[in-house]
């Protein structure tokens, strides 16, 4: 990650894509706020344009293979996918029932 910060002022460049689909969001928040900030030149925001479209695609097969992986462990006896509605933790105001 020492590379990030040797950007310059060219939008970010060819950096290769973070080894998590966290840090990858991170990366795609920060080139956002430098778009927004104006600071870039045509070409700096040209390139850090085209570097949130790659993250954006690498973020996008993340969440892919993740659904993949998931519907691979909650498939059913029987062969089909047995799909269960996610239950969110119930919220603070409920824990008093």
């Amino acid at each position: 990650m020492a590379e990030h910060h040797s950007q310059g002022g060219d939008g970010g460049g060819d950096e290769p894509a973070p080894a998590d689909f966290a840090a990858t969001v991170e990366r795609l928040e920060q080139l956002v706020e430098r778009l927004e900030s104006g600071e870039l030149s045509l070409e700096g925001s040209l390139a850090a344009f085209e570097q949130g479209v790659r993250l954006t695609r690498d973020a996008q097969r993340r969440l892919d293979e993740a659904e993949l992986r998931v519907r691979t462990l909650t498939e059913g006896e029987s062969g089909g996918v047995d799909l269960q509605p996610f239950a969110a933790p119930p919220a603070e105001d409920d824990s008093e029932r």
